[in-house]
C-alpha cells in the first residue's frame, strides 16, 4: 500500500473519530441547554386553564394532579399537634403517580401518615429509607395504591402517591409534633406553605432518571443534580406563577389553648378570624376559606400582664421511659449604661441575588439602614453583598465615624437584586477576615436562605467562626428556616425573621437588643439522680446547649429511666456565674414529648455529622432513634400500601409532579433567569466538542501535506 494512501486513510479515520467525538459533545450540550430551557418555560408556565408542567427530562405533562390541603393545628400550652391533609385528585383519563414536594417546620417531629381512599384507611409504617422505597416501588409496579413520605431536608418533604385512578382522588394525612417558640415575651408558631426555588451550585451529575434516561435528573424537579447538591432534582418542584387561576390552595384552622389569660392574638401576614372558646382558648381561622399557598403562616399570642411564665414543665411516660420538656426563662441581665457596653465590630452581609428582588430587597435595605444607625463612634463595621460573587465595601472593618457611615448609606441605597446565590465565599470572607481583636465581633447575615447546599454552609461556619457570633436574618415571605436556625446554632448566635416592611423596625430593634446584651454561655444542666445514661433507649442528644440571648428561654428535652426530681442549670451571664435549680414535680402530662426528644436528638446527631462527616455510627444511631419513635428522618421514611391491585398492568402509569406557587413577592424573571443555568455542564461540553473538531481538522490537514 502506498505510503501517502495509508497516511490519507489514517488521517481520514482520525478526522472521522474526532469529528464524532466533537459532534457527540455538542449534541450533549444542546440536550442540556434545551432541558434547561424547558425547565425555565415550566417555571414560567401560565396558570390559566388546564395546568401543564414539565418533567425532569423536560417532557410536557398535561392535566397534572390537583391538590387541596387542609391544616389543623391544636396548641396546648407550649406543645402543638398538627394534622396536614393532602387530597390528590386526578383530572386526567390516565392512571397517575402524584409527586408533591412541600415544606414543614424545620423542627417538626413527623410521626404518622395514613392513606384514605374509597372508605378505606391504610396506616403508614416507618422503615429505613431504602427499604421503604423498595416497598413503594414494588406496590407501584404491581398496580396497588401506595404512598411514601420522605424527608429531603428537615423542612422539605416529598409525598409520592401511586396508582391514582382516572377522575378519582386519594387523601394522605400527615401528623407531626412541635414545640411553640418563645421570644421577647410572646409565643408563636410558623406553618410554612411553599418551598422557594433553591439556587443549586456545582457541576451537573450524570444519573439515571425515573424515565430510564441517563441525564442529570433522578427526580422531577427543574434543577439537575450536581456534585454539590446531589439531590437537587428532588427539592426543586415545578413552579406556577402567582397570577391567573389558583391551583394550590390551603384551608387552615388553629385551636389555641394557651393555658393562661391572653392579651393579644394576631397573624402578621394573613387575615384571620378569632373566636373565644374559653379562658385562654381561641379558635383561629384564615380570613378566606381557601388561600393561595405562597407564603408562611405565622400566629403570635401574648399573655396578659404578669402572666408570662418563668418556667414550664411537660412530661410523658412512654414505653417505660420518662420524657421531660422544660422551659426556663433566665433572668434579664442588669441594665447597663450604653457607654459601658464593649465596642463591637459589626459585619453586615446582605444577599442581593435575584430571589431577593422586590419587597425582600426593600426590607434588606431598610434593615441595613437601621443597623448602621445603631453604631457608636467606638464601633467598627463593614458591608458585604453577594450574588454570583461577593463584594465588600471596605477591605476590612472601618471606624463608625460620620464619613464612613455616610458612604455606607449611599452604598446601601444603590443595592439591587440580581444573579445567583453564591453564599459560601461571602460567608467565608465575613467570618475568616481578621478583626482587630479589641472589639466584640458580630456578623449579621440578611438573606432568604434559598440555597440547596446548606451542609456546605454549616461546615464553613463551623470551620471559620473563630470568636465571632453569627446572627442570620430571614428576609421575605418564605425564608429557608432550616438554614437560618442551624446557621445560628453553628454560629453561636440567634436568628430573626422579617416577613414584611411593617415589621423591619421592631425586628431590628429586638435584634440589636440581643446584640447589646450579655449572652448566657457555658450552659450546663445536671438532672437529679440521673447521671450519664448507658440505656440505649435514652442515648440520643449529644450536642452542647446553645448560647442564650436577651428574651430567649432555655428549652430542654430529656429522657430518663425514672421520674426526675430536679434540674440544676448553670451558666455564665456576662461576667456573672449563674445557677438555678428547678423542681420537676407536678408538670403537665402531655403526649408527644418523646417524639420531640427524639427529633431534637436526631438534629443534634446531624450537627455532629456536619462537623465530623457522614460517620457510620451516627447514621446507625439516627436510624435506631427514628425507628423506635416512629419518626421520618434523613434515613427513615413512612410507607403505606394497599394489598389489593387496582390498576390493570396493561394500563400505563404516568408520573406527574404537583406544581407549587412562587413565594409571594418573588419575580419569575429575576429568579429563573439565573436558576436554570446553575450546575449546567453545557459550557464544558461545547468547549470539548469544539476542541475535538479543531484538533481533527488540524491533524487531517497536517497528514495530507
Amino acid at each position: 500500500m502506498p505510503k501517502r494512501l495509508s497516511r490519507e486513510m489514517f488521517s481520514s479515520a482520525l478526522l472521522a473519530l474526532l469529528t464524532g467525538i466533537g459532534a457527540s459533545f455538542l449534541l450533549m450540550a444542546l440536550v442540556v441547554l434545551l432541558t434547561a430551557s424547558a425547565r425555565a418555560e415550566a417555571a414560567d408556565e401560565p396558570t390559566s386553564g388546564t395546568l401543564h408542567v414539565h418533567t425532569a427530562s423536560g417532557r410536557l405533562i398535561r392535566n397534572v394532579p390537583r391538590l387541596d390541603t387542609r391544616v389543623r393545628i391544636a396548641v396546648s400550652g407550649m406543645l402543638a399537634r398538627v394534622k396536614v391533609e393532602q387530597r390528590f385528585r386526578n383530572p386526567s383519563p390516565e392512571w397517575v403517580e402524584a409527586l408533591y414536594v412541600f415544606p414543614l417546620p424545620e423542627d417538626s417531629a413527623v410521626d404518622h401518615m395514613r392513606m384514605r381512599f374509597a372508605g378505606q384507611v391504610i396506616e403508614g409504617e416507618i422503615q429505613e429509607k431504602e427499604q421503604a422505597r423498595r416497598v413503594y416501588e414494588k406496590a407501584r409496579q404491581a398496580g396497588r395504591r401506595a404512598s411514601l413520605l420522605q424527608q429531603q431536608r428537615p423542612n422539605i418533604f416529598t409525598t409520592s402517591v401511586a396508582n391514582v385512578p382516572p377522575g378519582e382522588e386519594i387523601q394522605v394525612e400527615i401528623e407531626y409534633q412541635q414545640a411553640v417558640k418563645v421570644a421577647q415575651g410572646s409565643f408563636s408558631l410558623r406553618f410554612p406553605m411553599v418551598v422557594g426555588p433553591r439556587y443549586i451550585p456545582g457541576e451537573a451529575l450524570a444519573t439515571e432518571s425515573l424515565d430510564g434516561v441517563t441525564s442529570g435528573f433522578d427526580g422531577h424537579g427543574w434543577a439537575a443534580n450536581t456534585d454539590q447538591v446531589p439531590d437537587a432534582s428532588h427539592i426543586t418542584p415545578p413552579v406556577i406563577g402567582n397570577d391567573g387561576d389558583v391551583e394550590n390552595l390551603v384551608r387552615l384552622e388553629v385551636l389555641l389553648d394557651a393555658g393562661i389569660e391572653l392579651e393579644r392574638v394576631e397573624s402578621p401576614y394573613h387575615e384571620i378570624t378569632i373566636e373565644t372558646v374559653g379562658q385562654g382558648a381561641r379558635r383561629i381561622r384564615r380570613g378566606d376559606e381557601k388561600v393561595r399557598a405562597d407564603r408562611d403562616f405565622v400566629l403570635k399570642w401574648s399573655p396578659a400582664a404578669a402572666q408570662m411564665p418563668r418556667a414550664a414543665l411537660f412530661a410523658e411516660q412512654w414505653r417505660d421511659r420518662h420524657y421531660t420538656l422544660l422551659m426556663v426563662m433566665p433572668p434579664s441581665a442588669s441594665s447597663q449604661d450604653a457607654t459601658a457596653l464593649p465596642a463591637r465590630e459589626l459585619i453586615l452581609v446582605v444577599d442581593t441575588s435575584g430571589s431577593m428582588y422586590g419587597e425582600s430587597m426593600q426590607q434588606a435595605r431598610r434593615a441595613l439602614r437601621l443597623a448602621l444607625g445603631k453604631l457608636r463612634p467606638q464601633d467598627a463595621f463593614n458591608i458585604i453583598q453577594f450574588n454570583d460573587r461577593f463584594e465588600a465595601l471596605h477591605p476590612h472593618a472601618v471606624p463608625a465615624d460620620k464619613a464612613h457611615l455616610e458612604q455606607a448609606l449611599h452604598y446601601v441605597d444603590r443595592l439591587e437584586a440580581d444573579g445567583g446565590t453564591e453564599m459560601q465565599p461571602a460567608m467565608r470572607f465575613a467570618l475568616a477576615h481578621p478583626g482587630d481583636g479589641a472589639r466584640l465581633r458580630q456578623v449579621v447575615f440578611l438573606t432568604d436562605g434559598d440555597i440547596g447546599n446548606e451542609q456546605a454552609l454549616f461546615s464553613t461556619i463551623a470551620d471559620h467562626l473563630g470568636d465571632a457570633r453569627l446572627f442570620p436574618v430571614g428576609i421575605g415571605s418564605a425564608p429557608n428556616s432550616y438554614f437560618m436556625t442551624r446557621a445560628a446554632r453553628f454560629g453561636r448566635g440567634s436568628y430573626t425573621f422579617i416577613g414584611s416592611l411593617d415589621e423591619v423596625a421592631q425586628q431590628m430593634k429586638d435584634l440589636f437588643r440581643r446584640l447589646a446584651s450579655p449572652v448566657m454561655t457555658d450552659i450546663k444542666v445536671t438532672w437529679a439522680d440521673d447521671g450519664p445514661s448507658t440505656d440505649a433507649a435514652c442515648d440520643g442528644q449529644q450536642y452542647p446547649e446553645p448560647d442564650l440571648y436577651a428574651g430567649e428561654p432555655l428549652m430542654l428535652v430529656h429522657c430518663s429511666a425514672k421520674p426526675l426530681r430536679s434540674a440544676l442549670i448553670e451558666g455564665r451571664l456576662g461576667n456573672i456565674q449563674w445557677r438555678h435549680e428547678v423542681q420537676l414535680g407536678g408538670g403537665v402530662s402531655a403526649p408527644g414529648v418523646h417524639v420531640l426528644w427524639a427529633r431534637r436528638s436526631i438534629a443534634d446527631l446531624m450537627a455532629i455529622r456536619t462537623l465530623h462527616g457522614d460517620v457510620q455510627q451516627v447514621r446507625e444511631h439516627i436510624v435506631r432513634l427514628a425507628l423506635r419513635h416512629h419518626l421520618v428522618s434523613d434515613y427513615t421514611s413512612l410507607v403505606a400500601v394497599d394489598k389489593t391491585p387496582v390498576r390493570p398492568l396493561e394500563d400505563a402509569l404516568h408520573t406527574k409532579p404537583v406544581a407549587t406557587h412562587l413565594p409571594k413577592g418573588w419575580h419569575k424573571a429575576k429568579v429563573f433567569g439565573q436558576l436554570p443555568q446553575t450546575g449546567t455542564s453545557a459550557p464544558m461540553q461545547i468547549l470539548v466538542g469544539m476542541m475535538a473538531l479543531m484538533l481533527g481538522w488540524l491533524v487531517h490537514r497536517r497528514w495530507r501535506t
